[in-house]
Parts: C-alpha cells; structure tokens; sequence
C-alpha cells in the first residue's frame, strides 16, 4: 500500500500545479472570488442566502429535489428551474459549493448522537428529512445516469407468483396477511374494513363530531360476495383551508372508467401540488365544477350494495367529504408488518407485474391509480391470503429503492438527453471541473465520471486533510467520509430505543393530589400546555396522581416549569419525567435542543384559537422579523391544533414576541420550541407495538457495549464525537458565499430502510424575512 499513497501523492501535485494555470476553472474561480470581495465589504451589498423556511412535501427532499438545488447553484435561473423545496436567492454571490457526505449515517444516527452532533447542529439552521438511499446515492443527487447493468435487479419484483421449485423458505404462520386472514382463500365480505377498523383508521362515519357536514352515499343494501367493487382514486391541493379535492376518478370492474372530473375548490388555492397530482392553474382554470356537483353525481351512480376499493382510502372519502359504509382499503387489505403500509407503486410491480406513477410523468393518474386498486383486491380475492404470503411482499419491499432506480434508467434512456441535465454537465458548461475527495475503498460510479478530478484516499483522516487542501482550489466539491454501520438487528432495536426515549421525555407525573381533587379542572390544566394523547390516573400511590402523555415535548415541558413546586388545593405538586435510563439525560438535552440553530427562532404557543390565527395573520406586522406561522393539523379530523410555532428571522424577535404574546393581553402558554418539522413528522411515523410501558427497563445488546468498549475509530458514536466537531471546523474555515450541505444518506438492510438526514448553509448568509404559512 505504500507505494500506492507516494503515487497518489505525485498525482495530487501535478494536479495542483495544472489547476493554478491561467484559463483553467480555477483561476476563473478565483477571480470571481476576487471580484466579490469589495463588495462583500460594502455596506448592503447582497449576499447569497436561502430562506429560512423549507417547503419540502412531508419535509422530506428527495434525491432529485437535491439536485435541483445543486444544478440551480451552479447554473442561476437563466439556465434551469429553481429548486421547489427552497429559495436560493442572489445566487450569483455564490462562491464555491461543498457537499459532506456521512456515509454509514443516518437521521437515526444524529438524534441518538444528539449531543455528540453538538458543532454540527449549531452551525446549520436549514434541517430536512431524506429518503431511504438509493443503490448510488452520490449518482442520483448530482443527476448522474447509471450504466447498464449486465444484471437486472428488476427480476426480483415480478408481477407472477414465485415458483414451486423455489429453493427460498418462509414461515407463512409468521406473515401478517396469514395472521390476519388465515391461508384459506377469503370471500369478499371478509376483505371489508369492519367499523371498529374504520374507527381505528380514522375513516368518515356517522355521528362523528367531525364528520357533520358530510354527505352519506345512500348506499345500505345488504352486501354479497357478488357485490359490484368500484375502484376510486382522488387527487387534492392545498388550500386556506387545508387540503380540498381537484379530481376524482371512478373505475367499474372491468376497468371502465365511469366518472373523471376535475373539481374547483371553495376556497383560495395555495399550492397545486402538481408533483403528485398532475393538476395545475392551468387545467383547473376553466373548470366549473364543484365539491356539492361530483356529491350529487356519485350518490347517483352508486348502487345501494357498491363497495368502494381504494389505496388509503380514508383520504378520498375526506376529500370528498362523504361517509361510505362498505370499503377495501387496499394499503391495509395488504398487510405489513408493525402497522406500516406497502405504497400503492410497490403493490402493483410486486403483485401485478405493472409499473403505475412513473416519473416522466406529470403527477398521478388518478384513474389508473383506481383502476390498479380493484385489480389489487381481485387478485386478493381470487389467490388468496397464502399465495400473497409467499411472495414474501416484506423482503421484495426492501429492494424497492433499487427497483425505482432501475425503472428510472429504463425510462431516461428513451428520452432524447437535453444539455445539462447533470450537475457534471452544468459545471462542464461553464469550464468548470467538479473535485470528489473519497476513500479507496468506497469509490462509486461519480469517480469514473469525465470532469470529475478523484481523489482517493486510504482513510477518512486523509480525506480530511486532503478537502483542506483542495476544496480552496475547486469551485464545486464532494468531500465523502465512510463510517462503520451498526449490524441491522442492533439498528432496529437503537431506533425502538430512540424512539421510545421521545415519547417518555414527552411524558410527566403529576401530584400528589387530594383525594378529593376536581379531576375535570386538573385535566384542563394540564390540557392547556398542548395535546395530550392519553391522561391516566395513577392510583398505586398514598394520594392520587396523574400520567399525562403529550403530543409534543414542548408542552411536557412547558408542564415542568409552570407546575412544579405549585400549591394545588393546598398541596404542594411535583411534576415531572418518567426516570428511566433513557431520561437521564434529558434535562441536558432540552438544553442543547434550546440551543439548536433551527429551533432558536422559532416559539411554541398553546391555547390558541382560530380567532388568534386570523387576527395573527392579519396583525403579522406588529411581530417584527415574523417568517412563518406553523399550524399542525389533526389528521382525523382536518382541524387545527389548539398549538402553533412561530418562527421568526432571530432569536431577539422570538424572544420579544414570547414576552409579549405569553403577557395579560393575549394570555397563551409558551415557550422557545425543542423539535423542528422534519422531527415531528419521523416520531408521528411510530408505530404502537415499538412503545414500551414507561419505566420498564431496556439492556443494551451486549454487541453495543463491545463495541462502545472498543471504542473503534469509526464507530458511529465516536465518529460523531470526533468527525462532527472537523467536519465543523472545516465548514468554518469555508470563504464567505460557499453553499454548505451535511449530508447523511441513510441506511438500508434486509430489517429495513432508515431514512437520512441533510444539514444546509451559507456562510455568512442573511436570512429571508418572508412571512409562510404551513399547515
């Protein structure tokens, strides 16, 4: 290996001296650099900057929305789209582009390593969500086209039945859809959603308090297995009201289509969301018809037995607002397990051998989305619960990212390729070349990629003190470091723990109490912090005490500080957290969560009404640096939460805003918020059976103490301690006007996929003052 390091060395300085000579991208850099520098120390002169707030759907951005950004970076708006999850603005100010990537990581990893994180997550404000990763992550956000494999993954997701001579065994009695079900085939009344099902997963009945304006289809004939099965699919934007219908689609068994219209909402629309439905000002503009006339035309063409088949099919009746009784939900006639749900795409490969939502489309096919429902439940119907359990749907589903990029290929190779559809090309374009800083060991496709300068290194240490040295010289770098993954066994029990550990830091004891203590005002005052999930007496003790489990950690602690130590009928309380393990650091936690750049800004009210909301919105004016309103939103019944956040443009505006909005006039509860969006929508995704009851104490798998023991040098942990702290320093040392991306890529294995994590800035950017609204 020796001679190998002076040969790569050698290379480097040739390299180096190539890149000084006048003409090259380098020097182009340079001057650019240069030329920006008076002005950057001119009084309001611009400066690139992003805005504060990412619209990315579901807080999730994908690999492609990734790219976006990066090839608008490199570029401007002259030459490509602006990204749609975020604003760059003054994107000529940019200097140089750096993307860290933390393979072996993931957002599992961050928030289990939370405090180690400390440099990292104090440094970046801009937090989102990814994607499981892909077979090339690097390819796919720097929009590389893959090379033909002589293999195709693509087999493994066949539409027909695996074979007799099969050599794979699986436990059937341990498939949910057998335990569920049995192995005997099912009659159609057996694949209906009972009521207490419709219940659970929060489908429009009737009497419902939610449910009062919707509209019953009429339909209460007696049902049969012969009974007419009716596919339906809808699609929604987003409004001032949430999210309303654009297009509804019927399909008869058969597959004929009996009803496609597109539907204006009542109230004023704030984002099509065209990626998913494929609706746009544009198409909508002319329609006429309303929510009231597609009520009107389904309870005519329903007779009074049709069951109606949908994926997810509690948000279509929502949409619609209209109350069904008879209905095949498919993401749950299909089941998975631990409560998730297979998506609508993967079903229809796995199981029907067919490719539905491609993306070169625009949006969804409403119609072909409903179609593809009924043939689901068809094909359920007519194989029965065991042939469906040896298609073994779990281990086919943790190939599915593969699956995806695999079709993604097939379809980009029959378009005609257009000019800068990388962000390879893009540099190329300009005469700029792109510098990717990697190990030996884990060089990907990026490395043999014409205009790419490779660095290979033999550790991560090398890669760091080479992104010293290089990155200066490059106007666009990739700086990859590699970290040993935890084992996928020990994976899945670390995020039941993580997750675990949310959930008991968000509850609190309470009391003791009087015997006879007014049990409703006790429950309304702890009410008033934020949403409880659930509120239990605990009678095990001298003198009563309360369980209190809330939505979110900012109103378990917001109980903490205005209750603890209170007189209560006399009586002295205490309030506090469950002591487990894995509480003991918490009171350390929230305040490093205080601290973090993303949550500085930004405040937690509870007890807010709809009146405060409209007159906020039309008062927002009086909160000066005011940047967004966040209302949540009940996913049952479509209403507003009685909690919000504020984010505002500094800590000092948040800051007065809490003084003046927790004050006599307005009378909220608050606090500076703990958790951010993308954290909110990872920790709704638990599903029951990974709680454990409180206090119950959970043992490291031996394999983690051997290996904190160890203390590896790259064991996530440690790697966190060491390499978030130089990955930091590095970025520090960054010129003014560099776009900075943390990226790391998630994980996959065969008990799984962990979704990743991307930290973004600019350095010395200016945030954006405008005011967004989020639901």
């Amino acid at each position: 290996m020796e001679p190998e390091r002076g040969r790569t060395g050698a290379l480097l300085q040739k390299g180096r001296k190539r890149r000084r000579a006048p003409g090259k991208h380098v020097g182009a850099a340079e001057a650019r650099r240069a030329r920006s520098e008076p002005e950057e120390r001119r009084p309001g002169a611009k400066k690139a900057r992003l805005s504060t707030f990412l619209l990315a759907e579901n807080y999730e951005v994908t690999h492609g929305q990734l790219c976006e950004l990066l090839k608008y970076a490199v570029l401007g708006k002259s030459s490509v789209p602006k990204p749609s999850w975020c604003q760059l603005f003054h994107q000529n100010q940019l200097n140089n582009v750096v993307v860290f990537v933390l393979q072996g990581m993931s957002q599992l990893h961050f928030y289990k390593f939370y405090l180690e994180f400390g440099f990292l997550r104090k440094a970046f404000r801009h937090k989102f969500r990814l994607p499981p990763p892909s077979s090339d992550f690097l390819a796919d956000i720097i929009g590389l086209q893959k090379k033909q494999t002589t293999g195709d993954p693509s087999k493994m997701m066949q539409g027909s039945l695996p074979s007799a001579s099969s050599e794979v065994t699986i436990n059937l009695q341990n498939d949910p859809i057998i335990q569920k079900y049995g192995s005997k085939k099912v009659g159609l009344t057996r694949c209906l959603l009972t009521k207490e099902e419709m219940k659970t997963f929060h489908f429009p009945l009737q009497d419902f308090p939610d449910c009062e304006n919707f509209v019953p289809t009429k339909c209460n004939g007696s049902i049969t297995e012969s009974s007419p099965l009716f596919g339906l699919d809808c699609e929604m934007c987003l409004t001032s009201k949430g999210r309303e219908l654009t297009r509804i689609s019927l399909v008869a068994e058969g597959g004929c289509c009996v009803m496609d219209e597109l539907v204006k909402p009542d109230n004023r629309i704030l984002d099509y969301l065209t990626s998913f439905s494929g609706i746009t000002k544009k198409i909508l503009n002319p329609v006429t018809t309303r929510l009231k006339d597609v009520q009107r035309q389904l309870k005519a063409l329903l007779p009074p037995d049709a069951v109606l088949v949908g994926h997810s099919l509690d948000f279509d009746l929502r949409a619609l607002k209209m109350i069904h009784p008879y209905v095949i939900d498919t993401s749950l006639l299909y089941v998975r397990e631990q409560g998730r749900r297979f998506k609508l795409k993967f079903l229809a490969k796995a199981i029907l051998g067919k490719d539905i939502q491609c993306p070169d489309r625009l949006g969804h096919d409403a119609t072909e989305d409903a179609r593809t429902t009924l043939e689901l439940a068809r094909y359920f119907l007519k194989y029965g619960p065991k042939k469906i359990a040896e298609l073994n749907l779990e281990a086919l589903a943790s190939h599915q990212e593969l699956q995806a990029s695999v079709q993604e290929q097939r379809n980009t190779a029959e378009v005609v390729q257009q000019p800068n559809t990388s962000v390879l090309e893009c540099l190329d374009s300009v005469g700029q070349k792109l510098l990717f800083l990697t190990r030996e060991a884990d060089a990907s496709e990026l490395s043999s990629s014409r205009n790419c300068q490779t660095v290979k290194c033999l550790s991560n240490k090398e890669v760091l003190e080479q992104a010293r040295m290089e990155i200066p010289l490059f106007p666009f770098s990739i700086v990859q470091f590699s970290f040993e993954p935890f084992s996928p066994s020990l994976t899945e029990e670390m995020d039941k723990r993580m997750r675990i550990k949310w959930t008991e830091m968000s509850t609190v004891y309470a009391g003791p109490f009087s015997k006879n203590c007014n049990l409703r005002a006790l429950k309304r005052l702890f009410k008033s912090f934020g949403s409880v999930q659930s509120m239990t007496l605990v009678l095990e003790t001298h003198q009563p005490h309360l369980c209190i489990q809330y939505e979110v950690l900012e109103a378990a602690q917001l109980a903490i500080e205005s209750l603890h130590g209170v007189l209560v009928d006399g009586t002295c309380i205490k309030v506090q957290r469950p002591v487990t393990e894995l509480t003991l650091d918490c009171d350390t936690l929230v305040k490093e969560l205080e601290q973090d750049s993303e949550n500085r800004g930004t405040i937690y009210l509870s007890g807010v009404s709809e009146t405060f909301k409209e007159h906020l919105l039309q008062q927002s004016n009086l909160f000066f640096g005011l940047e967004a309103v966040i209302l949540p939103k009940d996913l049952k019944s479509g209403k507003h939460k009685k909690y919000c956040f504020l984010k505002f443009k500094t800590f000092g505006s948040a800051h007065r805003a809490l003084s003046i909005l927790t004050g006599k006039d307005w009378k909220l509860k608050g606090r500076h918020a703990l958790t951010s969006r993308h954290l909110h929508a990872w920790l709704r995704a638990l599903p029951p059976e990974s709680r454990r009851p409180l206090g119950l104490r959970v043992i490291p798998p031996a394999s983690e103490q051997q290996a904190l023991q160890t203390l590896k040098v790259d064991h996530p942990k440690i790697a966190a301690w060491r390499w978030g702290r130089k990955i930091g320093n590095l970025s520090h040392s960054l010129c003014p006007g560099t776009l900075c991306l943390i990226l790391l890529p998630g994980t996959e294995s065969t008990h799984g996929s962990h979704c990743g994590l991307g930290l973004m800035g600019i350095k010395g950017e200016e945030e954006s003052t405008t005011l967004n609204m989020c639901s």
